[in-house]
């Protein structure tokens, strides 16, 4: 929603009411802050995140807006860019509660951007909603983790390629902390299921040269079946899986090929830059896919496309930002207040009928979510070959060592 569009609306509510409760001369404005990497290497994951955020603001505007102790509240995006840097975000961040006042952030992807974030939100007692998976071992009242932790993503989809593909595992990723602090946990994984972690290899975030990386999974099939878990972030997965298919070693003419992929970051929206030839007969584990069947995930879809173009994509971190909008609105609306330490009161037990299904917020302010594992077709859908139903998040996964005697503490509205 740009500024015309938002004051335009603001005119028709401030003439016509929208049949609420509230006075239609009552209408006010808070503001909301949107932090996304719209340039850098993470562009490419974090644009459709934010859109789909504006869609959610959107959405409860025209519906009228929030209704506080019988006042109707409109929300202001004002947007930022992280722009693919830590530092970045975390002046950014500054800016957007210290010079814009907004009551509440949604954004971020890496958990180097959420973790830069993290101390002005800390000083300032401010409220981060964040919409992408993640490796956990955190548990900050300052932060509602939108996405899922290792236990509701990697850990069943590892199992079941354990079981029904191989027990030699090649891990590769981004070096940043999500994806070290997630190879460390699945490595733990393997081992315990009685596997065998061949390599671990890592790229610089953004970096396109894949070509060690391929040779390694180039030679570790040679010996027979080979599953590559795969936490790359951004655009360097483009490179990769385009490599990947220059050696045939997977894509719809690599049917035989002994190489599993099974990717942690790569939706929907990554589907189209990398080539849907090249994605297709690979893996991924999410909480929402596009094909996800029924009604609520149809109209999300529909309404995404209607306002951004019919060639979009949707994907499960742009559901989770969109939820989390709800989710917020929801919290606010029964605290009679925008402000984080009412909001905070609120949060826990708060529920929405996401597209993916329904959303509750746990005490450890994370979510219930479901576990599916994506087979891609060669349109860049995945299909889901593997629901594993709805789990309780574990921030502080057992198979990481720094997780002993951490605990999460149910919020009361203060941060500690």
């Amino acid at each position: 929603m740009n500024d015309k569009m938002f004051v335009s609306l603001l005119a028709t509510l401030l003439v016509s009411g929208c049949n609420t409760g509230a006075s239609t001369t009552d209408v006010n404005v808070v503001r909301v802050g949107l932090l996304h990497s719209r340039s850098g290497t993470m562009a490419l994951s974090e644009n459709t995140v934010a859109e789909a955020e504006r869609l959610a603001i959107e959405e409860i505007n025209a519906s009228g807006g929030l209704i506080l102790k019988g006042k109707r509240v409109l929300i202001q995006p004002i947007e930022e860019d992280g722009m693919s840097d830590p530092d970045t975000f975390a002046r950014q961040t500054e800016q957007l509660l210290d010079d814009e006042q907004v009551v509440a952030i949604f954004g971020g992807w890496t958990s180097a951007s959420r973790k830069a974030m993290l101390p002005a939100l800390e000083t300032r007692d401010a409220l981060l909603f964040y919409p992408v998976q993640y490796e956990g071992q955190e548990c900050s009242p300052y932060v509602v983790y939108g996405g899922s932790v290792p236990n509701q993503q990697s850990e069943p989809a590892l199992n079941w390629m354990l079981a029904n593909r191989s027990k030699r595992i090649l891990l590769i990723g981004s070096n940043y902390i999500y994806p070290r602090t997630a190879n460390r946990i699945m490595r733990a994984q393997v081992q315990r299921e009685g596997g065998t972690v061949l390599a671990e290899h890592y790229l610089p975030l953004g970096s396109a040269k894949v070509e060690p990386l391929v040779e390694s999974i180039r030679q570790a099939s040679a010996s027979g079946p080979v599953v590559v878990i795969n936490t790359l972030n951004g655009d360097s997965n483009i490179a990769f899986f385009e490599q990947l298919y220059r050696e045939g070693l997977i894509g719809s003419q690599a049917m035989d090929s002994a190489v599993t992929v099974l990717s942690l970051s790569v939706s929907e929206e990554e589907a189209l830059a990398i080539g849907t030839n090249k994605l297709s007969g690979t893996y991924a584990s999410w909480s929402y896919f596009q094909s996800l069947a029924g009604d609520a995930s149809k109209t999300f879809a529909q309404r995404f496309r209607r306002r951004y173009g019919y060639h979009r994509v949707i994907n499960d971190p742009a559901e989770a930002a969109y939820s989390l909008v709800h989710l917020w609105a929801r919290a606010a609306e029964s605290a009679g207040s925008t402000h984080p330490k009412d909001v905070r009161q609120q949060l826990i037990g708060t529920s929405y009928a996401a597209p993916q299904g329904l959303l509750t917020i746990t005490p450890s302010q994370h979510l219930n979510k479901r576990s599916l594992l994506g087979r891609a077709d060669d349109t860049g859908n995945f299909q889901v070959v593997k629901d594993f139903g709805v789990i309780e998040p574990q921030p502080w996964n057992p198979d990481h060592p720094d997780s002993a005697g951490q605990h999460c503490y149910q919020r009361s509205g203060t941060a500690p």
